[in-house]
């Protein structure tokens, strides 16, 4: 079934407490997607964030963000007062310095809220919840209450009892933090219960949502901590070699990303349960899954830990088909958008095309070259998602003016635009090619500028874009819907994929 949608990430959208969150807002913009034809709504990773608030740097692979907690639901149960943000705090951009501690503040209000007012059937909710979880959520909660008390140490810093995980020392920890292990179910249900419900209403209104999985994790996690034996670290608990890519079209000297590499050999030991268990929980939350670096499945890059660049890494060996067989065998046929971006090789096609995973094309790629270029939507296969841009490009207009003069003359010449609606144009390119997919970023559906990109790959001070509705045209809605309808788009019944 040919499909449609946007990528906007929750934390993007408006709303009163300083950052997007699971809201009205967010139930505004499904009712926008709906108006606008679009049956996808792609988001970033919704777990923790971490170091530089990147989504792809999370303290659990299993977690939901704090962050995107909404009060609204709260202050509804009685269990929080109306929140009113700070004046200094209430930016376009999200201030995640001033704001994360602001929100947690209050999410401990409402966690006291709900112990001294929530009635039975919502205590018994709230530990079945928990009981249903366990398998991820006793290891992330006695993770953070740990964090919370050891900060600023990372892990492999804490008391070595910890560290290392000793039975009597993690009892006792249950114990003497028992409050704080608490608070963190209770956000995490949160978390469950309101994007089960975002979930629910889009799914009424024939929309899919598809999340994003990032192949690594943070050295410092929940995942890390629990099971060193699946990562390659020494014997102090640091990572020996880091994972990033190397010199490519985002960076000259590569991105060194700092994630720890896993211990493929330990891993398929274990029969990739933990892989099982993550993309299993990935499917709750989500109906399609974007599998971020799909490349790093059969090959990936390595760098010594004590390399400050990416540039001084070689290549190893992935799992390669062992792991999606696993992960088939116990899940069944597996919604999935492979992210094969970057260097790919003959191998990483290859395993692509025989897992049946769709590839993705990214239109801004699509004009460096000639007629041959696989960017190019006369190139495409059906089993393909195209993007006009990822969260890691320039908007489409930011493209457009800082395109070279020969991407911006074929570019010109294929999309048969000067410039002005290069955007719609783009969007339109992707709409009526024949990938069975076409996404594009909601910025560019607005017709905005380099200032409103999510992300720039190795540098700072991401991640904090925001919108405003009084920048949504309702000519951007019934244009986007005109494209979609006539490139046969429109989902008359909903059938998932």
């Amino acid at each position: 079934m040919r499909r449609a949608g946007v990528v906007l990430h929750p934390t993007c959208l408006p709303g009163p407490h300083g950052s997007g969150d699971f809201g009205p807002n967010a139930y505004y913009f499904v009712d926008w997607l709906h108006t606008a034809g679009q049956t996808l709504w792609q988001t970033l990773p919704l777990g923790p964030v971490g170091p530089g608030y990147s989504p792809y740097m999370g303290s659990s692979a299993f977690a939901g963000n704090p962050l995107l907690v909404a009060f609204e639901p709260l202050v509804a149960r009685g269990w929080l007062g109306a929140p009113q943000l700070p004046a200094e705090f209430a930016q376009a951009r999200v201030n995640y310095t001033e704001v994360v501690p602001w929100r947690l503040e209050k999410l401990r209000e409402a966690f006291a809220g709900f112990q001294s007012q929530a009635n039975s059937d919502e205590h018994a909710e709230f530990n079945d919840w928990i009981r249903a979880e366990q398998a991820w959520l006793d290891d992330y909660t006695l993770f953070m209450a740990l964090d919370q008390a050891c900060s600023p140490a990372l892990w492999p810093d804490w008391p070595p009892a910890l560290a290392r995980r000793e039975a009597a020392a993690l009892a006792l920890v249950r114990q003497t933090h028992a409050a704080e292990i608490a608070f963190w179910c209770f956000v995490q249900w949160q978390f469950d219960v309101q994007w089960r419900a975002i979930k629910d209403y889009a799914h009424g209104k024939g929309i899919l949502m598809v999340g994003d999985l990032p192949i690594f994790i943070a050295h410092h996690s929940a995942d890390c901590w629990a099971r060193p034996d699946f990562y390659e670290l020494d014997a102090m608990g640091q990572p020996r070699v880091v994972a990033g890519v190397p010199p490519d079209f985002f960076s000259a000297s590569g991105q060194r990303w700092g994630n720890p590499l896993y211990n493929w050999d330990a891993m398929k030991l274990d029969g990739y349960r933990w892989w099982i268990a993550r993309m299993k929980r990935q499917l709750k939350l989500a109906d399609v899954v974007r599998i971020d670096h799909f490349r790093g499945f059969v090959d990936y890059w390595e760098i010594p830990a004590d390399e400050p660049t990416a540039v001084k890494g070689c290549w190893r060996l992935g799992p390669g088909d062992a792991l999606f067989d696993a992960l088939k065998q116990e899940l069944g046929e597996l919604p999935i958008i492979a992210e094969d971006l970057g260097i790919i090789t003959p191998e990483v096609s290859a395993m692509r095309k025989r897992t049946g995973f769709p590839g993705m094309r990214v239109l801004q790629f699509a004009f460096s070259g000639d007629a041959s270029n696989s960017f190019l939507p006369h190139n495409y296969e059906p089993n393909t998602v195209v993007y006009t841009g990822t969260h890691d490009n320039d908007t489409v207009p930011g493209w457009w003016t800082s395109c070279s003069a020969h991407e911006k003359a074929f570019a010109s010449q294929y999309l048969g635009t000067d410039g002005p609606d290069v955007s719609w144009a783009m969007v339109r390119a992707g709409a009526f090619s024949v990938a069975s997919l076409s996404i594009c970023q909601f910025q560019d559906v607005l017709g905005l500028g380099s200032e409103h990109r999510m992300n720039t790959p190795g540098t700072m001070g991401c991640w904090t874009w925001r919108f405003n509705w009084g920048w949504v045209e309702p000519e951007a809605a019934r244009q986007l819907a005109d494209i979609t309808a006539a490139s046969g788009r429109v989902a008359f019944a909903w059938l998932k994929l």
